[in-house]
């Protein structure tokens, strides 16, 4: 078990340290549960009321935050707690995943298959032909990874992932289990006779630096070319990505929203849960598509929807305001009516 020092600590996150520099602790908790040996954080004003009586032993807190009353922990000060924590959060995970190297048994490696130093390749994997895996990545047990795959460093491929054939895995990528990386996107053509004819999809999935995809997500191979994702994108849970969809630099996708075929994605886009894309259309730069939207055109640079069919987020917020009034309008409509009918009735 690892064990680290507020001494330790605070260079890794330019902290400054008030309370005893050499408290130690071997693992995280949340503020309100923390034991002691665990180190904690505080970023919302909401918990306030559980650092003066948390038990864990270091806490990360702002430079800005002003104490009520005294505190029993260490405290490392730091421009941004929540940042900070993360950041430690990363390291420690880092570490974890350094340890791990080699290639255990029973699993099948191809004999022409490139592995850089310190892969690990876990039991029950499969590593096909002319596979290459960059230094440092991890492949979890019961991974497939199919012909001509290319894997870059520092990545991990959690349990069940499936890659198939020729698609590209770029560095620092996080993928969890059971996402599926490049299976045949949706693509028949109608007969004559009623009949749907598959259209080959011969293309393949490309993924750049940093991504991260959350488990049982599919990303479907391009018909011709690639289906892209760019640096930086995050990917929640039971996400479907079709076949030639581009997604641009550093957008977020929560769960369980699906995005339709050749749609283009822009950089800084945020997409809400359960939101559905149709297909080839633009979804422009820092646009934001709300929760349950269902967007069936193209949207605007910076633009914010919601709804279904989705439309400008600030007219759904008057609209909605509106509705909630129609009671009241419809009583005072009523009034009126009955005092226009006085009125020609000469009452």
């Amino acid at each position: 078990m690892m064990q680290f020092t507020a001494a330790q600590l605070a260079p890794l996150i330019e902290a400054t340290i008030e309370g005893n520099p050499e408290v130690a602790v071997q693992s995280f908790g949340k503020i309100e549960e923390a034991k002691p040996g665990q180190l904690s954080f505080l970023a919302n004003s909401k918990y306030e009321e559980y650092l003066y009586n948390t038990k864990a032993s270091i806490v990360i807190l702002s430079h800005q935050f002003v104490l009520r009353q005294p505190v029993s922990t260490t405290l490392l000060r730091v421009k941004d707690a929540y940042s900070a924590f993360a950041s430690l959060l990363d390291m420690y995970q880092q570490m974890e995943q350094a340890s791990l190297h080699g290639i255990q048994q029973p699993s099948y490696v191809a004999p022409n298959a490139s592995m850089e130093e310190n892969v690990y390749i876990g039991a029950f994997a499969y590593v096909g032909e002319n596979v290459r895996i960059g230094k440092n990545s991890k492949i979890h047990p019961h991974c497939f990874i199919g012909d001509n795959v290319q894997i870059g460093e520092n990545t991990v491929l959690h349990s069940g992932v499936k890659i198939y054939h020729q698609c590209q895995v770029g560095n620092q990528v996080i993928i969890h289990a059971g996402t599926v990386i490049g299976s045949d996107g949706f693509g028949f053509a109608p007969q004559a006779d009623g009949r749907l004819q598959k259209v080959p999809q011969i293309g393949n999935v490309i993924i750049e630096d940093e991504v991260e995809i959350g488990a049982n997500t599919t990303i479907d191979r391009a018909t011709i070319g690639s289906t892209l994702i760019r640096k930086g994108v995050k990917l929640d849970n039971l996400i479907q990505i079709a076949h030639n969809v581009e997604i641009g630099n550093s957008t977020v996708i929560a769960a369980q929203a699906g995005i339709s075929g050749s749609t283009k994605i822009g950089k800084g886009v945020m997409i809400g849960g359960q939101a559905g894309i149709v297909g080839h259309i633009q979804v422009e730069d820092g646009a934001k598509v709300n929760a349950q939207s269902g967007v069936t055109k193209s949207i605007p640079k910076g633009k914010a929807v919601t709804g279904t069919p989705a439309y400008d987020y600030s007219q759904a917020l008057r609209s909605q305001a509106l509705s909630r009034q129609l009671p009241e309008l419809e009583r005072r409509i009523k009034e009126l009516e009955s005092i226009i009918k006085d009125l020609i009735s000469g009452k």
